[in-house]
């Protein structure tokens, strides 16, 4: 297929581009900034350019990667958030399925960003938020989750209006920067990573490739919305413990954790307030990320043992840089 994806020179879209490449697929990418994995240098708030692209490359599909992200919340105007979240992805959408168009499939990156409520991000309940694409009222907390909710209303319009198969992914973390929670570890952002794989995180390669499953999988789904994160190890009935004692928790599950963050000074967090249940991707979608925290214990174990030094700086970048 000719895909155009956007966001070609972000985390995400570096990681993505190769893989849908390697898939025999020809790749357009679409980023305002430049990159080797980037084609066209541009925004989607540009209407005329995605009509050129979409109509000129002959796009059969389309990936949109590119949105303004939460740590830029603090440094951009509210309305570059609805400008490039809200229009640049009306724009796609509708240029998409204009006559002429050849574009059979798209997948949107959304966020469980915009699940998670203030009440949720405060943290104060008696238990442990169990989140899955059920859960409703969605009241994203800022404008980022605003408009990223917004996007995935258009593309269910656009799905139900005009036919177009769209998927929209839901990610957790995996971006590299470090934690901003309440309770993350400071002294290491590599232990507070490790933690999340426990029910907020995944790998950026796991994201990738969730990308490229989901565009195989489009038509024959033709619209569905997917929570994307490692599995969990948790029941939600472990809810109520998980906000009394986090540690006491993880250690029934995995009795060997303790020793093997001794042994590098981590500490679990204290409390965990919400978990992504990642269940109706796999039900569904049939993909599950091949990265968990079970993963992350086997690499510091590996590391424990006297693995090379080339196989403990890959499980450093496993549950750090690549994360």
């Amino acid at each position: 297929m000719r895909i155009l994806l956007t966001g070609s020179s972000g985390w995400l879209g570096q990681a993505l581009a190769p893989r849908l490449e390697h898939a025999g697929h020809a790749v357009v990418g679409l980023d305002p900034l430049p990159a080797p994995t980037t084609r066209c240098v541009g925004s989607v708030t540009d209407r005329a350019l995605v009509r050129d692209l979409i109509q000129g490359e002959r796009i059969e599909a389309i990936v949109h990667a590119g949105a303004l992200h939460k740590p830029q919340v603090a440094t951009r105007a509210a309305a570059d958030f609805v400008a490039v979240n809200v229009q640049g992805t009306l724009n796609l959408l509708e240029e998409a399925t204009a006559p002429g168009a050849r574009v059979d499939r798209f997948v949107f990156t959304s966020t469980t960003s915009l699940m998670i409520s203030a009440a949720i991000r405060a943290g104060n309940g008696p238990r442990a938020a169990w989140i899955t694409e059920a859960m409703q009222p969605l009241l994203p907390r800022n404008i980022y989750g605003v408009t990223k909710l917004a996007a995935e209303h258009l593309c269910r319009m656009v799905h139900e209006e005009r036919g177009l198969p769209v998927v929209i992914l839901r990610t957790a973390r995996f971006f590299p920067e470090a934690d901003d929670m309440a309770h993350a570890i400071v002294q290491s952002d590599a232990n507070t990573k490790a933690n999340e794989f426990l029910f907020r995180r995944l790998t950026v390669a796991d994201a990738a490739d969730c990308h490229v499953a989901a565009l195989d999988r489009a038509r024959t789904l033709g619209f569905d919305t997917f929570i994307v994160a490692a599995p969990t190890p948790f029941a939600e009935a472990d809810c109520v413990a998980l906000m009394r004692d986090a540690p006491a928790v993880v250690a029934r599950y995995f009795p060997h954790y303790p020793a093997l963050y001794a042994r590098r000074g981590w500490t679990m967090f204290a409390a965990i307030d919400r978990v992504y249940v990642a269940q109706r991707l796999e039900a569904r979608l049939g993909f599950v990320c091949r990265t968990g925290f079970a993963e992350v214990l086997a690499a510091l174990a590996r590391e424990d043992r006297g693995q090379g030094a080339a196989e403990v700086a890959c499980t450093s970048r496993s549950i750090g840089d690549q994360t």
